[in-house]
C-alpha cells in the first residue's frame, strides 16, 4: 500500500508551531519513501547530532565525523528504500554510521585521531574517573582492545544502547554483544591488575 504524502509536509507543520505531536520516525520514513522531501529533511535534522556524536566517538576527529555523517546523509535517500522496519530507525541509522566509520578506519585513520577517539570513549565509559594516572591508563588499555570490542563499547557504554540494539546496529547476535562487553571488561580488569601489581612490586 502506497502512502500518500500529506498536503502539508510534517516539516511545515512543525515549523509553523501548529503541530502538537511530532511525527514518529517510522511515519517520517514512510513519507520519505513515498517521495516527500520535507519528511526526509526532518528525519535528518532529528538524528544528525546523534549520528555525529557516534562518528566522533569512533574516530576522535570532529572533521572526520562531519565528513562521515555528510557521506551518510548523501546516500541515505537511496538506503531508505531498503528499510523494512525490522528495528528502530535510530538503531538502523547507528548501524549505517558504524559501517561508515569502519570504512574510514580501512582508509587509514591516524594514530593521533584514534587516541583522541579513545579519550572521548573513556570519558563516556568512565565519567566518574578523576585520577589522572588511571584515566591515562584507561585510554591506553582501550587502545589495545580488539577493534570489535572497542566499537561495541562505544555503542553500549558510550551511547547507552541495549545489547539487542547494539547487536542490530553491528549486525551480530545479542549474545555476541554480551560476550564482547564481558570480554572487554575482563581484559581491562586483567590489564588493570597487572599494571598495579607491577607498581606494587617496584614501589
Amino acid at each position: 500500500m502506497r502512502i500518500r504524502p500529506s498536503a502539508r509536509s510534517p516539516g511545515d507543520a512543525v515549523a509553523s508551531g501548529e503541530a502538537t505531536l511530532e511525527p514518529s520516525d517510522t511515519h517520517l520514513v514512510a513519507l520519505a519513501q513515498a517521495g516527500e522531501r520535507a519528511a526526509f529533511e526532518l528525519l535528518l535534522r532529528r538524528h544528525y547530532d546523534a549520528m555525529h556524536r557516534i562518528a566522533w566517538r569512533m574516530t576522535g576527529s570532529r572533521t572526520d565525523a562531519e565528513d562521515i555523517v555528510q557521506e551518510v546523509c548523501c546516500t541515505l535517500a537511496d538506503r531508505l528504500a531498503g528499510f523494512r522496519g525490522e528495528c528502530r530507525v535510530t538503531t538502523w541509522l547507528t548501524g549505517i554510521v558504524v559501517n561508515a566509520c569502519r570504512d574510514q578506519y580501512r582508509r587509514g585513520a591516524t594514530l593521533a585521531r584514534l587516541k583522541a577517539g579513545l579519550a572521548v570513549l573513556m570519558r563516556a565509559a568512565a565519567p566518574e574517573e578523576t585520577d589522572p594516572y588511571r584515566r591515562i591508563w584507561l585510554e591506553s588499555a582501550l587502545g589495545r582492545l580488539d577493534p570489535r570490542l572497542r566499537e561495541t563499547l562505544v555503542l553500549v557504554a558510550g551511547e547507552g544502547l541495549t545489547h539487542a540494539e547494539a547487536g542490530r546496529a553491528l549486525g551480530i547476535a545479542e549474545a555476541t554483544v554480551s560476550w564482547r562487553i564481558h570480554e572487554a571488561r575482563r581484559r581491562l580488569a586483567g590489564e588493570f591488575e597487572r599494571s598495579f601489581e607491577g607498581e606494587r612490586r617496584h614501589g
